[in-house]
C-alpha cells in the first residue's frame, strides 16, 4: 500500500513541478518580511486552493497565516509553510523553498488522505524570522490534535537536524538628553554611550558564559548628529542557550549589561520583548528515522550525521512546535558553493537547478514520510496514542 501511494504521490508532485517552481521563484523575487508576508501567503495559499484543498485564511488572528486542509482520517499531519524573508539579503535563508515544498506535500497527499486514514494540514505560518508565528499559532490552537508536524529548511549541506537553541528577541532603548556636544556637554545624558558600556560589558561577560549560550545584536540608532548628544539609542538582541532552563539562567546576567549602561550615563532603560521566546527543539525520533529512508532513497545523504560532526546550530519556532507535537526539521542541501544563510550568496542560491532539486526532495521526502506513518502500524498506533 505504501508503495503504491508513493508512486501517486511522486507523479503528482511531478506533474506540478513547473508550477511548484514558479510558486518558489515567485515569493524569491517578491521577498516580504515578518507579519507583512500578505502577497506570499496569498499566493501559496492560492497554491494549495488551486489544488483542491479547502483553504482558509487570516487564521488566529494573524492576518498572514492560514490553513489549506484535506482529508477526514484520524491521523492528522501537519506541513508547515513559511514564506517570510530577512531584511537587506531577501531570502538568505530559503523560506521560499520552504513554502513551495509545503505546497509539493500537500497536493502530493490531498488525494491519498482519506484512504490512508490521514487529515492532511499546510499551514501557513508567518514570522519565523523573529516574529514567533508558529509560536502564536500553536497558543491560538492551529496545532490542536496533530499528531505529526513536519517542515524541511534549505541548507548549504543534507542534515537530518539540528542544535536548535531557545532564544529571546529584544528591543533595548535608552533615553537620556540631548545637548550641544562641545558648548553644552555637562547638561546631556549619553544614550549612545549607554549603549557602548553594555556592549562592552556584553563583550565581556561572554569569556564566561556556559558553551552554547550567545548575546548578539545589532545597534538600530544611536545619535542624529555628532555635535548633539544623543538623546536615545535602541538595538536590538538576541540571547540564546541550548534549553530554556539555561536560558532563564542567562537573562539576568545580559540585563545586568544593559543596567550598567543605565547606571553609568543615567540615561533611562526600557527592555522589551520582541517576539514569544523560541524554546530548544526535541526532534521525533521514529519520524526522523522515517524521513531518513525517504530522503536517502532520493539520493539525499548524510555523511556528516554518520561521522559525529556536531550538528549547526540555529533557532526556529518550530521548535516550540515539537515540545507539544511529534515533530521533524531536517535540513535540505542546497549548492551554495561555500555560502551560508543568511548571506547574499545563499539567497542567489535558493533559486535555480539546485534549489529546484531541494525543493522538490523536500516535497516528496515529506510525502513518502506521512504515508509511511500512516501506513507502518507500529509507527501509526505510536502516534494515535496521543489521544488517549
Amino acid at each position: 500500500m505504501a508503495d503504491a501511494a508513493k508512486g501517486r504521490a511522486r507523479r503528482s508532485v511531478e506533474g506540478a513541478v513547473e508550477r511548484l517552481v514558479a510558486l518558489a521563484d515567485a515569493l524569491h523575487a517578491d521577498p516580504e518580511l515578518s507579519f507583512e508576508e500578505h502577497r506570499s501567503a496569498a499566493l501559496v495559499a492560492r497554491a494549495l486552493a488551486d489544488a483542491g484543498l479547502t483553504v482558509e485564511t487570516e487564521i488566529s488572528g494573524l492576518p498572514t497565516a492560514f490553513a489549506a486542509r484535506a482529508g477526514s482520517g484520524p491521523l492528522h499531519v501537519v506541513v508547515c509553510a513559511e514564506y517570510d524573508a530577512l531584511p537587506g539579503v531577501g531570502h538568505a535563508c530559503g523560506h521560499n523553498l520552504i513554502a513551495a515544498s509545503a505546497v509539493g506535500a500537500g497536493l502530493a497527499l490531498a488525494p491519498l488522505a482519506d484512504e490512508l486514514g490521514l487529515a492532511v494540514t499546510v499551514l501557513g505560518t508567518p514570522a519565523e524570522e523573529g516574529g514567533g508565528g508558529k509560536v502564536l499559532l500553536l497558543d491560538r490552537g492551529a496545532f490542536a490534535g496533530a499528531h505529526a508536524a513536519m517542515m524541511v529548511h534549505p541548507w548549504p549541506e543534507d542534515r537530518l537536524t539540528a542544535t536548535c537553541l531557545a532564544v529571546d528577541h529584544i528591543r533595548v532603548a535608552y533615553t537620556g538628553r540631548e545637548s550641544h556636544a562641545s558648548a553644552a556637554p555637562e547638561h546631556g545624558i549619553n544614550a549612545g554611550d549607554a549603549m557602548v558600556v553594555a556592549q562592552v560589558a556584553i563583550g565581556l561577560l561572554r569569556q564566561h558564559l556556559p558553551a552554547g549560550d550567545q548575546v548578539h545584536g545589532v545597534v538600530d540608532s544611536g545619535g542624529q548628529a555628532p555635535n548633539i548628544v544623543p538623546g536615545h539609542a535602541v538595538g536590538r538582541w538576541m540571547l540564546r542557550s541550548p534549553s530554556l532552563d539555561g536560558l532563564e539562567a542567562l537573562r539576568p546576567r545580559v540585563r545586568h549589561c544593559f543596567e550598567a549602561g543605565s547606571l553609568a550615563t543615567g540615561a533611562a532603560l526600557d527592555v522589551t520583548a520582541l517576539s514569544p521566546t523560541y524554546s530548544h527543539m526535541e526532534p521525533d525520533p521514529g519520524l526522523l528515522r522515517l524521513w531518513r529512508v525517504n530522503a536517502e532513497s532520493l539520493g539525499r545523504r548524510y555523511d556528516a550525521d554518520d561521522a559525529g560532526v556536531a550538528p549547526p546550530t540555529l533557532s526556529t519556532d518550530m521548535a516550540n512546535v515539537s515540545l507539544v507535537v511529534p515533530t521533524i526539521h531536517p535540513l535540505i542541501g542546497v549548492d551554495a558553493g561555500g555560502a551560508v544563510n543568511h548571506q547574499p550568496a545563499f539567497a542567489a542560491a535558493c533559486t535555480g537547478p539546485s534549489a529546484r532539486g531541494a525543493m522538490l526532495d523536500g516535497a516528496l521526502g515529506m510525502a513518502f514520510t506521512a504515508i509511511d506513518a500512516a501506513t507502518d502500524p507500529e509507527e501509526r498506533e505510536r502516534l494515535l496514542d496521543r489521544d488517549r
